[in-house]
């Protein structure tokens, strides 16, 4: 008789896990970091000081067998958009039934480009984009591997329907990657020619206007921040939240959130002649440090990533990606 595995809850189930944490047996939330130290220092602070019977350590990796188990009922990945191995780990872990924040399945599927399309199906604002194929290919191929393509690209446009200056730049989804401003079709040709095996959006850029930054915990904690570009960092004053177009904001963070799956996300905004624009819809590991934020704003991240950390171990979401298998007897 066929038995099915269901690998879509956590490791530990709701009942057991509440079991273990009323006695001395200890449960560890594992993170994925790189170079950061401020936030995960004070993480691993504030989640010892909850008393909840959970602390959280660095995850140690170093080739992972196919049959390894994986200690951790819940990971918060903070690098693997940098490091392939460790997308590969977390992947495998959820398959194990670790929770994982962000979701590696549907952050390996994210980009700039479809964080756009989704904006736009949202019905949000957001500036012209436009993917476009890439230059170059790293894999071996011939002619007519290129049959779906047409070929010259319109560059004229191209350059028509997003306007100039344009920003031109790398789809990934996360972090600043190679990014180029062009303002006009022989630049965005040479900067294509430059581009390599890389996939690149052109997107039209809002002149003038102040910049929101809007961390959303848990897809429904949202804390808008205004970013000064002069001093690189959050200002201290933060948004009227009793006014319209704020509350407007807020509850479309979410939204863009809640329609990714994604626990822990950074939404860029630009304020500008009383409308906003979603120019960045997520950041699934945005810097979270006491350089770029102020102390209260520190707090308030730290804090609620580990209320999110003890609910999600509670309180797990279903995920996005399932498996079950099937085995004879």
């Amino acid at each position: 008789m066929p038995v099915r595995f269901d690998l879509t809850k956590p490791a530990l189930e709701n009942g057991e896990l509440r079991n273990k944490m009323g006695q001395e047996e200890n449960i560890q939330v594992g993170l994925i970091v790189g170079r950061e130290k401020d936030w995960p220092d004070a993480f691993i602070a504030e989640m010892e000081e909850r008393g909840e019977g959970i602390t959280a350590e660095f995850v140690k990796i170093s080739g992972t067998f196919m049959d390894d188990p994986c200690p951790y009922p819940l990971i918060i990945d903070r690098m693997s958009q940098v490091i392939p191995y460790y997308r590969a780990y977390v992947k495998y872990a959820a398959m194990h039934g670790s929770y994982i924040i962000n979701d590696p399945f549907v952050w390996s599927a994210d980009s700039r480009f479809l964080g756009m399309a989704v904006v736009n199906r949202l019905g949000l604002t957001s500036p012209r984009t436009i993917v476009l194929p890439n230059k170059d290919i790293e894999t071996p191929v011939i002619p007519d591997s290129f049959r779906n393509l047409e070929y010259p690209m319109d560059w004229e446009g191209i350059i028509n329907y997003v306007g100039v200056p344009a920003i031109f730049k790398e789809t990934r989804s996360g972090g600043r990657r190679w990014a180029h401003r062009v303002n006009s079709i022989d630049e965005l040709i040479q900067r294509y020619d430059e581009s390599g095996a890389r996939t690149m959006i052109l997107q039209e850029i809002i002149t003038g206007g102040e910049h929101i930054h809007c961390f959303v915990i848990g897809q429904e904690k949202v804390m808008p921040l205004r970013y000064s570009l002069q001093e690189n960092r959050y200002m201290e004053d933060n948004l009227f939240l009793d006014n319209p177009l704020t509350r407007q904001i807020l509850s479309s963070a979410a939204a863009i959130s809640h329609a990714y799956g994604y626990d822990i996300n950074m939404i860029e905004y630009i304020l500008h002649d009383d409308q906003f624009y979603v120019i960045n819809s997520t950041n699934p590991a945005p810097v979270i440090d006491k350089q770029l934020m102020t102390e209260p704003q520190f707090n308030w991240a730290v804090k609620e990533t580990v209320s999110l950390a003890i609910k999600r171990l509670r309180e797990p979401l279903p995920q996005r990606v399932t498996f079950k298998f099937n085995t004879a007897d």
